[in-house]
């Protein structure tokens, strides 16, 4: 007797397939070859995302020309890490500062006596991470972060790495008729699904009143670059404005799994001392949770950023 496989559904609507074999269209911010910089060294870790950078230490102030290069190298790569940084919560403070100005999260708070500026997540077996889904760091604000640093403090043994998606080349290899449709889209992002759980009833009300749903660009311009970028992701994006419920979550769900695609995403293996310095327009990241009972450490200070046009 036939062996009967169980129906995955698939979009109905959608021509293309977002899993095809073959080779993606895959180019950096740049259409440029890889550039070379004078302050540093890079060494890339596959062919559209994700660098290390060599040669900088992170605990002087920045030149003019490093800072510049510094920028540069993110445009380029999107996510840039630099090993080896013995610095404080103060010094990783001035090196995010180089890149703007410096925004308080609104849900999470700071080390008792440091500065608000800094997040830390201090995960173990009685703290559990749950950032172990797709997002663009606070996407529900009007103006969503620039870009982000963050540094690890402790790493476990095994496990706990960070994997950062391409946007760019996500958008890029849509197919036509979805760029077609989505190009004009807005999408309502709310902090509701993902923070809820960490307020009582009444403190939910007040946050809500205080940072209501806002419409984004379902696909966003960069404003350094230029380049399209798809701009949803499955933490904050609740909803497609003007589209049926059922029609909106089918063409949601097709569009969160841009990131899943290996092609556009880098891995990183942290080590103690490692800052990661990365772009939340063209980006979206996971944290993954595998290392529990071990202990993970990392502080994160977050650039301001523009609106999304």
């Amino acid at each position: 007797m036939a062996k009967v496989f169980p129906s995955y559904p698939r979009p109905l609507r959608f021509e293309g397939r977002d899993d095809k074999e073959g080779p993606k269209w895959l180019v950096r911010n740049t259409d440029k070859e890889i550039q070379h910089y004078s302050s540093f060294t890079i060494r890339p870790l596959n062919p559209v995302i994700g660098a290390v950078i060599e040669g900088v230490d992170l605990s002087k102030p920045l030149t003019a020309r490093l800072k510049e290069e510094i920028n540069e190298a993110l445009l380029e790569w999107k996510v840039i890490f630099f090993k080896n940084q013995d610095i404080t919560s103060e010094q990783q403070i001035a090196f995010a500062q180089n890149f703007g100005e410096l925004e308080v999260h609104p849900f999470y708070k700071a080390p008792e006596n440091r500065s608000d500026k800094v997040v830390q997540f201090n995960r173990n077996k009685q703290q559990k991470g749950y950032e172990n889904i797709w997002h663009s760091d606070v996407s529900f604000r009007e103006e969503p972060p620039k870009a982000a640093v963050l540094r690890l403090i402790h790493v476990p043994p095994v496990g706990g790495d960070t994997l950062w998606a391409d946007m760019g080349a996500a958008y890029d290899n849509l197919p036509e008729d979805v760029k077609t449709r989505i190009d004009q889209l807005k999408a309502l992002h709310d902090f509701t699904p993902a923070f809820s759980h960490l307020m009582s009833a009444e403190e939910l009300l007040e946050k809500q009143q205080q940072f209501p749903a806002v419409a984004h660009p379902v696909v966003r311009t960069h404003p350094e670059t230029g380049k399209k970028l798809l701009f949803v992701n499955p933490s904050f994006t609740t909803r497609i404005i003007g589209l049926e419920e059922a029609e909106s979550e089918e063409l949601l769900r097709f569009l969160f799994r841009q990131t899943h695609i290996p092609e556009y995403q880098v891995r990183f293996h942290w080590e103690a001392n490692t800052v990661a310095l990365w772009d939340n327009r063209a980006t979206q990241h996971y944290a993954v949770s595998d290392y529990f009972p071990y202990h993970r450490k990392a502080e994160r200070v977050t650039i301001s950023g523009d609106r999304p046009y």
